[in-house]
């Protein structure tokens, strides 16, 4: 049984939470977010708390009732407090710059990278080896920067590329004479 899906999700002041049938739809201060859920799931909305649980007690229901709690508490947490990544560049002429709805990034090729930024995410940089991808949907926040990184990957050697703020690149030695 999932000891997640078994705790329920509370519901801070200023969301409203709307259950359907199978569609929970969150709005907060941050945005809007609709969920389709599971078949195999239903939702309780009490004073205050959503409590995911499973149409019959089996271990596959209790697994997916586990994965839609979670998903469920990342639309709360993202309409009220909002989700945010950190890139950095390193390397020698590397930079970013935000432009309206354009991120235009050098990173040592012979052409600069036009990134257009997707509906509902905000970038900023706040200096030119920064970059800081913030929105309300947890994992649109995390595939943008996933796609901003994977223009250049941080390699083993110097290291350089694009890399997350808090990620550890373990670096391999060089070629002995």
């Amino acid at each position: 049984m999932s000891r997640i899906a078994k705790a329920a999700v509370s519901i801070p002041a200023g969301v409203e939470v709307t259950c359907g049938e199978q569609q929970i739809q969150v709005k907060g201060a941050k945005g809007n977010l609709v969920l389709d859920l599971h078949p195999a799931v239903q939702v309780q909305l009490d004073e205050g708390t959503l409590q995911v649980q499973p149409k019959v007690a089996d271990r596959v229901s209790w697994a997916m009732a586990g994965t839609m709690r979670a998903l469920v508490n990342n639309l709360v947490v993202g309409v009220s407090q909002g989700f945010q990544k950190k890139l950095q560049l390193v390397g020698v002429g590397y930079r970013a710059q935000s432009k309206g709805k354009v991120l235009n990034l050098s990173l040592g090729f012979s052409h600069p990278v036009n990134y257009p930024v997707p509906e509902g995410i905000t970038i900023e940089t706040p200096s030119q080896t920064e970059i800081v991808v913030s929105g309300c949907d947890k994992q649109r926040v995390g595939q943008v920067s996933a796609e901003i990184r994977r223009f250049r990957p941080p390699e083993p050697y110097k290291g350089k590329g694009v890399r997350y703020a808090d990620e550890q690149i373990i670096r391999k030695e060089a070629k002995k004479k």
